[in-house]
């Protein structure tokens, strides 16, 4: 089952998002289910919006970031809210 993400980063900066975006991107298997990604720049920080094929796929993703997100300096925030997608739907992909 789908499940949607949505992590709020107080103090994380555009910048430190796209230093640890770019190191991601070299390894884009890490990416394996998810279906769409939002960061969105707020006062405080950012917010972030995933929509993942499973949360195991989720995990998986997240087992591998955070070491990376750490080293990079990042805060340890709270968890991020995690609920279950009754319908999901991308325009002029079908479904």
């Amino acid at each position: 089952m789908a499940i949607l993400v949505h992590a709020v980063l107080d103090g994380v900066t555009t910048e430190q998002y796209d230093t640890l975006n770019a190191r991601l991107q070299s390894t884009p298997e890490i990416f394996d289910g998810c279906i769409s990604h939002a960061c969105v720049p707020t006062e405080s920080g950012l917010e972030i919006f995933d929509l993942w094929e499973s949360a195991e796929q989720m995990k998986a993703f997240a087992e591998k970031m955070m070491p990376i997100a750490t080293g990079l300096g990042w805060p340890e925030g709270p968890m991020p809210r995690v609920v279950e997608v009754h319908h999901h739907w991308i325009p002029g992909a079908g479904g």
